[in-house]
């Protein structure tokens, strides 16, 4: 996750954040990720005309993204929700394997991939759609940022290009992720690290809401409404078929339909 952040840190900082973005601006980072977005929160804006305009063409596009996104979150979720169920086979191999040596370390990682290998679970699968979000989301900041047409356009009650006064923005946005992270990480309360990382991303979302433009806060609010509701239609039918398949294969030799 660092390497991929400072990576696209690095592309987007070979452009002027502070310049207006144009479909003059030049750069791979301009007009492949920035100026496409701008253009289409501009477009979107003008189809719904004011007062909402640019709050409803931002919720637009987050849909639209998370949609365009959807079949990789897919497989997070069922690669999440398949490491849910084999928790107890990881607790044994912790249990057996919990030596702290080099020699040992090595033998439960192996055990480790051998478990994800029998139950077909790719560890990858989990992180790829942070690959996709994250040159998007820096994308659209400097879109926010950078579109003129943005500047003094309210909704609701904020100004989309300027902080919430009111700190209603970042206290959503990092009660929704926290909520978000509980949803996508339930059956796996007994892992330090997972139970770390739920309360620090909404503490850092919080952090950065607060002084980033409303813009942001909105797009991670609508966008962990939608992997909740997406999360709750997809994992629930996962537990059955990830945890009959090796009894039925062991069986059989195969899977029965």
């Amino acid at each position: 996750m660092i390497i991929l952040l400072l990576t696209t840190v690095l592309l987007s900082g070979c452009t002027e954040i502070n310049e207006p973005i144009t479909k003059d601006s030049t750069g791979v980072w301009n007009e492949l990720i920035v100026y496409p977005l701008s253009w289409l929160m501009v477009e979107t804006a003008q189809f719904f005309g004011e007062p909402l305009d640019y709050g409803l063409s931002i919720i637009l596009i987050t849909v639209l993204i998370r949609l365009a996104i959807l079949p990789l979150m897919i497989k997070q979720i069922k690669s999440t929700k398949a490491m849910q169920v084999i928790q107890p086979e990881l607790a044994k191999l912790q249990e057996k394997y919990k030596s702290k040596d080099a020699i040992t370390r090595q033998k439960l990682q192996q055990e480790r991939l051998l478990l994800m290998e029998k139950y077909n679970i790719n560890p990858m699968a989990g992180c790829l759609p942070l690959f996709i979000q994250m040159p998007i989301l820096l994308g659209f900041y400097q879109a926010i940022m950078r579109t003129e047409e943005l500047k003094g356009n309210s909704f609701i009650w904020f100004e989309l290009a300027s902080p919430d006064p009111y700190f209603l923005l970042p206290i959503l946005a990092g009660v929704s992720t926290f909520i978000q992270q509980k949803v996508m990480t339930k059956g796996q309360e007994g892992n330090p690290q997972i139970v770390m990382m739920l309360w620090l991303m909404p503490v850092m979302i919080i952090i950065f809401s607060l002084y980033l433009p409303s813009a942001l806060p909105l797009y991670w609010i609508v966008g962990n409404i939608f992997s909740i509701i997406q999360s709750y239609f997809i994992q629930t039918p996962e537990i059955i078929n990830i945890t009959t398949q090796p009894a039925v294969a062991g069986r059989t030799g195969g899977r029965k339909k």
